[in-house]
């Protein structure tokens, strides 16, 4: 039901175009080509396991955690606005 200014299907469309965004952007984090056998930032030496198991990997797993953590802490960020995710 739609209520004021907005079209019906109106919240569906901005959790459909959030989602779509997330799986874009996940998408584009993978790694691709190929896995190096030391790690881009540290020099360190990349496990032929880790290498294996994540084919195009450029970080070894202390490296890879920190920037994990650094892109976990921007996405707290919300760009949208949305009422919904400002209630929380």
């Amino acid at each position: 039901m739609a209520g004021g200014w907005s079209k019906d299907g109106a919240v569906q469309e901005q959790i459909d175009a959030s989602i779509q965004d997330a799986v874009q952007h996940a998408r584009s984090q993978l790694p691709k080509g190929e896995s190096r056998k030391v790690c881009e930032e540290c020099e360190s030496s990349i496990p032929e396991a880790r290498r294996e198991a994540i084919p195009g990997v450029r970080l070894c797993s202390a490296c890879q955690t920190e920037k994990d953590d650094e892109q976990k802490n921007a996405a707290l960020y919300n760009r949208r606005g949305s009422k919904d995710s400002q209630l929380r």
